[in-house]
């Protein structure tokens, strides 16, 4: 697939427009400084959609990472093999007018502005692939899978970072979504010190704002926990396993 950039309407880019404005006015207050270095890597513009072959173009340059056009929701096979070979899928549709505030799946505008100015950002590419790497590994376990969704929910989606003494954004969930950006960086959040251990045992929430949000010290932690994260599924997911079947576990000594 590709994105066939000619059949974007002037409702289209209007819609990018009020988006990006919307996002413009919180974003270079709250997000994190990497993701504000990629939205001008990635040529981001308020007044078009992103055209990406050139964003690809600055990507290829930054980190080695592209975007990879699909038709919308895929399979978590299909979502994490992409990653681990640098390409990030994305859709091509963006929402229309009377969907402004609300979308029931993701469109463009979360896929594109929300993940890919990241993808400027090394340590945090390297993470992301390792996750997946990790994932694929492990893809015919549920229990795993759902640790992993677990981590990849509160890091790449819902994630938060200190930089130079206060609380920035880099979870594309909430740069995408103007009332979240408020809150969770206000008093009333929950912030909680980046621990896989802990994320993997704390059920996500998918409606409404999360109850806690894991804060990073730097990407290079991020990048650093891979092997601890390694270690959590192949020792847990075993003595879980265990629990869940006492008779496996005798029989197997």
């Amino acid at each position: 697939m590709t994105q066939q950039y000619h059949l974007y309407t002037p409702e289209d880019h209007h819609v990018w427009s009020l988006l990006y404005d919307r996002q413009m006015e919180l974003v270079p207050m709250y997000a994190t400084s990497s993701y504000l270095n990629g939205i001008h890597k990635c040529g981001f513009r308020r007044d078009c959609v992103p055209d990406f072959i050139e964003v690809n173009r600055a990507l290829a340059k930054a980190t080695g990472w592209a975007i990879y056009v699909v038709p919308g929701l895929i399979d978590n096979a299909t979502f994490f093999a992409h990653l681990s070979r640098c390409e990030f899928p994305a859709t091509t549709w963006l929402r229309k007018l009377a969907q402004l505030s609300y979308l029931e799946e993701p469109d463009m505008f979360h896929d594109v502005f929300g993940h890919i100015p990241l993808l400027s950002e090394p340590f945090f590419c390297d993470f992301l692939q390792g996750l997946s790497e990790i994932m694929i590994d492990h893809m015919d376990d549920e229990w795993a899978i759902e640790r992993m969704a677990r981590l990849y929910w509160y890091t790449v989606e819902f994630g938060l970072i200190r930089e130079a003494g206060q609380i920035k954004i880099y979870g594309a969930g909430i740069l995408s979504s103007a009332g979240e950006t408020l809150y969770c960086v206000s008093e009333e959040a929950n912030h909680m010190d980046y621990d896989p251990q802990v994320i993997m045992d704390t059920p996500y929430v998918k409606e409404g704002y999360q109850r806690q949000y894991f804060v990073i010290s730097s990407y290079e932690e991020l990048f650093g926990s891979l092997s601890k994260i390694r270690e959590i599924i192949r020792t847990s997911g075993r003595s879980e396993m265990n629990v869940r079947n006492p008779s496996l576990a005798i029989a197997l000594g």
